[in-house]
């Protein structure tokens, strides 16, 4: 690699430095307010569910479903199925990701205002922690999608941090609920 190009990737790498700073403070924000932040025990409900917890369970559900309709229209947008991408899979993608976001905030409100960042056994730990990381990762892929001239390595590295997050969410909390307490409504 000459020198050039050397100095082209700092300079494109450089416009990530603002986005990883306030990914970060989100990241950071969210772990000190859950620990210190006195849980209540209960939080917003939603009608036609037994109670909050089945409602947070439901919400990360479709989140992680969404967050497959992301994984799958992504490798779409890059060409990993071929170069003959439908023109739906672009808003197909951002619409997905909208709405799987949007059904992550009440999960998320629910978690730091009823239940804290909890540390009593290593699952609840690592959703904590998980939890605080995604809505960081979450943060950065946002701040850096219209950034021009930045790494073709930035979005899919993102994203599949993103996507990553939200799954071990999922796995540490819905699938974690449906198996050890049951599927409930």
């Amino acid at each position: 690699m000459s020198d050039e190009t050397t100095r082209r990737a700092r300079v494109s790498a450089a416009g990530l430095y603002v986005p990883l700073l306030l990914g970060a403070i989100v990241t950071v924000t969210l772990g000190v307010y859950g620990s210190v932040h006195t849980p209540t025990g209960i939080s917003v409900n939603v009608a036609g569910f037994s109670g909050p917890q089945t409602v947070k369970v439901w919400l990360a559900s479709g989140a992680a479903l969404l967050a497959l309709v992301q994984l799958v229209s992504a490798f779409a947008m890059w060409g990993k199925f071929g170069a003959n991408t439908p023109s739906w899979i672009g808003p197909l993608h951002r619409w997905s990701g909208r709405i799987a976001f949007l059904l992550t905030v009440p999960v998320a409100v629910h978690c730091l205002y009823a239940l804290g960042f909890a540390t009593y056994d290593t699952r609840t730990l690592a959703h904590s922690l998980l939890g605080c990381f995604f809505f960081g990762a979450f943060t950065v892929k946002m701040l850096s999608l219209p950034k021009r001239g930045l790494p073709g390595w930035t979005l899919p590295l993102l994203g599949g941090a993103v996507f990553t997050l939200l799954i071990g969410l999922w796995l540490t909390s819905s699938f974690w609920y449906f198996t050890t307490i049951g599927v409930r409504f």
